[in-house]
C-alpha cells in the first residue's frame, strides 16, 4: 500500500522497475488502478512467474544477496539491508534464537523483500527531507501467521512501534504489518499532525482488503 501509494504520487514505474530489475527473482510488478471506499487508488502486486506455495523461509543472508543484487543505487541497497537486519535482529530475539539462524517468514517472502527495496528506492527518488505520519491505527484481533495464530499486532510489529503513538480503532483485523511498521520506523521523523505545507500531490495505495463503510 505504502509502494503504491508512492507510484500513485509520482514515482514514474519505470524507475521502480529498472531498480528491481536485476534482482535474482522471477517475479513482475502488476500495477492496477483500483476504486477503494470511493477513491481510486494505485494497487501493486508482486507476481511470480512460478509461485511456490506460502512464504519461502530465507535466512537474512539469503535476503541480504538478493537485495545486493537489485541495480538500485548502494545507497538504497545497503539501506534496505540495514531495515532487514533490524527486523532479524527482533525477530531472533521474540523467538530465542541468533540473527544468523532466524527464518524470516512472512517477511522473507518475495513481495516483501520487493515492498521493502521498492519503498527505499522510492523515498531515494522522491528526495524527501523530511516525513511526518500521522499515529497509527494497528488494529486488534488476531492474524495467522506462520508460527500460528499470533495477537495483533503481532510481536515484532509491537516492538518495531515501541515509542510511536499508536491507537486501535475498527472492526478487528491486522491494520499495521511488520514491513509497514518497519518502513515507517525506519523513515518517519516525527509522529503526529501534518506541519504547516503546501500539498503538491496526493498518492493513494490500495491493498487487497475491502472494509464496507471505511
Amino acid at each position: 500500500m505504502l509502494l503504491g501509494a508512492l507510484l500513485d504520487a509520482g514515482l514514474p514505474l519505470q524507475v521502480l522497475q529498472d531498480a528491481l530489475g536485476p534482482l535474482a527473482l522471477d517475479v513482475q510488478l502488476s500495477v492496477d488502478r483500483v476504486v477503494r471506499g470511493g477513491i481510486g487508488a494505485t494497487a501493486i502486486r508482486v507476481v511470480e512467474r512460478q509461485p511456490s506455495e506460502g512464504h519461502p523461509h530465507r535466512h537474512l543472508k539469503a535476503i541480504a544477496g538478493l537485495v545486493r543484487r537489485a541495480a538500485a543505487s548502494e545507497t538504497a541497497r545497503e539501506r534496505a539491508v540495514a531495515l532487514l537486519t533490524r527486523l532479524a535482529g527482533i525477530e531472533a530475539g521474540i523467538h530465542g534464537t541468533s540473527i544468523e539462524r532466524v527464518h524470516l517468514h512472512e517477511v522473507g517472502g518475495t513481495d516483501s523483500i520487493v515492498d521493502v527495496l521498492g519503498a527505499v528506492v522510492a523515498f531515494e527518488w522522491f528526495g524527501a527531507q523530511r516525513i511526518t505520519c500521522s499515529p497509527i491505527n494497528v488494529g486488534s484481533g488476531t492474524v495467522q501467521t506462520a508460527h500460528g495464530l499470533l495477537p495483533v499486532p503481532a510481536p515484532a510489529t509491537a516492538k518495531l512501534i515501541e515509542g510511536v503513538p499508536v491507537f486501535s480503532e475498527g472492526a478487528p483485523a491486522e491494520r499495521l504489518t511488520p514491513t509497514g511498521a518497519l518502513l515507517l520506523t525506519g523513515y518517519v521523523d516525527a509522529f503526529g499532525g501534518p506541519p504547516p505545507m503546501r500539498i503538491t500531490a496526493a498518492g493513494y495505495g490500495a491493498g487487497s482488503r475491502e472494509t464496507p463503510g471505511m
